[in-house]
């Protein structure tokens, strides 16, 4: 545990201040004649380069659908990929714990990014009892905030291939109306739901930005990183909850299993017979998109997939 709770004072580090200016005496490659290599972490931020960077740039994403990147360890392939990068983007804020290592090893010779060095540590949600020094690494869910880290991968693309900036720039300019658009759009989704019934309980803390922005009550039954296990206690929490307030529904997620929430749902029925909950038909996207080609393998289409179902789910009479 203390090994990787100073692994993540490291990333969350690195991902304010970013370890060093990524232009930092680091000679830039040669790409007059072929694309730029970057590898991403996670779908989210392989999105945002596809955005930004269009057809200069070439994606490759170490962790796929339904991936969780909280218990990723990198393999030697994978060790390969990034060898071979141009630049190495990564969200940081101990997402990708286990890789802390990865990272400051190649840091030393090639680009490597965390997109949430552009967020203040005023941004960041308060750190979980017994955490302390690590922060909420879930910004994607806060769109404003998922609006920084696309300006962090614009200055980075920017930095390793100046002679395309005002292609970078334009795109990352077209890219963050869409995301104003969408953030507008979110408000007006949520809106739709009774104050009262706006609770999201799922199997890990993840949405905890989403509920600080667009108004919502939050809770997991695992913290902000599904490598803590949950006990009894965190479980007899949530059941509390869902009793006291009548909650009707609970949400499942693409990347945990769902066994720790339908101990939830049991230990409900056991202690609370009156009370109807039910676990959501729809899984929400927490760590990672969709399958690429469909809706929800981007992240507009992720969040706006969250969104329908977290509104149809707790409007329904």
């Amino acid at each position: 545990m203390l090994r990787y709770l100073i692994m993540g004072l490291v990333l969350f580090s690195c991902s304010i201040t970013g370890c060093k200016r990524v232009d930092e005496g680091m000679p830039r490659p040669d790409l007059s004649n072929r694309k730029a290599r970057v590898v991403t972490t996670t779908g989210m931020i392989a999105d945002i380069v596809k955005e930004v960077g269009g057809d200069l740039v070439e994606i490759d994403c170490l962790l796929g659908p339904a991936s969780d990147p909280h218990k990723y360890y990198p393999t030697s392939g994978d060790t390969d990929r990034l060898g071979k990068a141009d630049l190495i983007l990564y969200n940081g804020l101990e997402l990708e714990a286990k890789m802390g290592e990865v990272f400051e090893k190649n840091s030393k010779k090639i680009r490597t990014v965390a997109v949430a060095r552009k967020l203040e540590p005023s941004d960041l949600r308060t750190p979980e009892p017994g955490f302390e020094g690590t922060h909420d690494p879930h910004i994607w869910f806060n769109v404003k905030y998922w609006m920084k880290a696309v300006d962090a991968v614009q200055e980075a693309l920017v930095d390793l291939d100046p002679k395309n900036a005002d292609t970078y720039n334009a795109r990352a300019k077209a890219y963050q109306k869409k995301l104003e658009e969408l953030d507008r759009e979110i408000h007006q989704e949520v809106a739709k739901i009774d104050q009262k019934k706006r609770v999201i309980i799922t199997a890990h803390d993840a949405f905890g930005y989403f509920g600080d922005a667009y108004g919502f009550q939050v809770k997991g039954l695992q913290g902000t990183s599904t490598a803590t296990q949950a006990g009894t206690r965190s479980v007899q929490d949530l059941v509390k909850i869902i009793g006291e307030q009548r909650i009707p529904v609970i949400f499942g997620e693409t990347s945990v299993p769902d066994a720790g929430i339908e101990a939830v749902l049991e230990a409900v029925a056991k202690q609370y017979k009156d009370v109807k909950v039910k676990l959501c038909e729809e899984r929400l996207f927490s760590d990672a998109l969709g399958e690429p080609g469909t809706p929800e393998g981007t992240y507009i289409g992720m969040v706006r997939h969250n969104v329908r179902t977290i509104v149809n789910a707790l409007s329904a009479k």
